[in-house]
């Protein structure tokens, strides 16, 4: 599973952008009112314009600068929030935990020493299972929304 870990700047991408999207529009606005013909009142429409895209462009640019990814944050939650039980005998592991969806969703692989365990809604976790290395699951239940393994 790949997580986003680099830091999000706004202010590269916001600030050659928005500069440019206001002079385009600025020019748009000129040469619609030098074809008219106005005179002054097309002077005072483009003053007018130029402001309000100065205005709106800082509340853009404060926008982006503000609003930051949280990605791995909310990951790292996710998966500290996650609680399981692995009971280990003599001759059997057994495997509890909770899993979130339908059980035609849900899916569980044990290959070399990790457990797999998939659900719905992007759920998915591996388990490390020390000793496990010839193991096979030999028992799957699902009951309302928890998973219990055996492994032997």
């Amino acid at each position: 599973m790949s997580s986003y870990r680099g830091q999000y700047s706004g202010n590269r991408s916001t600030g050659i952008v928005i500069p440019v999207i206001l002079v385009i529009f600025v020019a748009g606005i000129y040469t619609m009112v030098a074809g008219t013909g106005a005179g002054s009142a097309g002077i005072i429409l483009v003053g007018a314009a130029a402001v309000t895209m100065i205005y709106w462009s800082g509340v853009l640019k404060k926008i982006a600068s503000d609003s930051k990814p949280v990605y791995q944050k909310a990951r790292e939650q996710e998966t500290k929030n996650w609680v399981y039980d692995l009971i280990k005998g003599e001759k059997e592991v057994v495997f509890v935990a909770e899993v979130p969806g339908p059980e035609d969703k849900v899916a569980v692989r044990l290959v070399d020493g990790t457990l797999y365990v998939r659900g719905s809604g992007g759920f998915a976790r591996e388990v490390p299972v020390e000793g496990s290395g010839s193991m096979q699951i030999t028992d799957f239940k699902y009951r309302n929304g928890v998973l219990t393994l055996r492994f032997s």
